[in-house]
């Protein structure tokens, strides 16, 4: 009994052994590879703060530092309002990308309706085309519709938001995933199909 039991502490050392040998290894991989990510974002921080010269130069660290690059931006360009609009479209587009990604992913998960899968093999299918292809004719519709020159925000979050449904592929797989008792028996106790969807489903 001993010897075996002094055999299973031995096996069980060498298992952590190994096993902390191995994560040891992968963290310093994923270390190393976090510093080359960050690398051209350490030069592209050091030469915004370059001053001598705002040409190309074969050296990462200034030789002159300050604050001029940042004050010419500020200053001399209308950078805050780009970036006031920026902000305001990554929110309103991540918001309301969210609920029409996840409410048509609940109604494909759940609901069974004439032209279901036809409606989804036609999604599929159109997210196959990029983009760019209906590029000139959403412009000629937005510049119909004035929402393009000073108002093309507006225009850039319809367009980020009109095909968001169409990536309801991970959040619908995750619906089917969950069981229809739980509907089931939310219904039963008198829940409507909102209320099941963001008080059972969504949690």
């Amino acid at each position: 009994d001993n010897i075996n039991s002094v055999k299973k502490e031995k096996h069980h050392m060498s298992q952590k052994l190994s096993r902390r040998i191995s994560n040891t290894i992968v963290y310093i991989i994923l270390i190393l590879m976090s510093i080359i990510w960050l690398i051209p974002f350490f030069c592209i921080f050091c030469e915004s703060f370059r001053v001598e010269c705002t040409y190309q130069v074969g050296y990462v660290w200034p030789k002159q530092w300050g604050f001029d690059n940042y004050i010419n931006l500020f200053t001399q360009t209308n950078f805050g309002i780009w970036l006031r609009n920026t902000f305001i479209t990554a929110v309103i587009v991540a918001v309301l990308q969210t609920i029409f990604v996840l409410a048509m992913s609940y109604g494909l998960s759940r609901l069974r309706f004439k032209g279901r899968k036809p409606l989804m093999n036609v999604m599929l299918i159109l997210g196959m085309f990029p983009g760019f292809l209906t590029l000139i004719l959403l412009y000629k519709l937005l510049s119909s519709w004035g929402l393009a020159g000073s108002n093309a925000m507006w225009g850039l979050i319809i367009v980020y938001v009109a095909s968001s449904g169409m990536g309801y592929y991970v959040s619908k797989g995750f619906f089917d995933t969950i069981s229809k008792s739980l509907d089931e028996a939310a219904r039963v106790d008198g829940a409507t199909r909102f209320q099941i969807f963001y008080k059972v489903i969504i949690p």
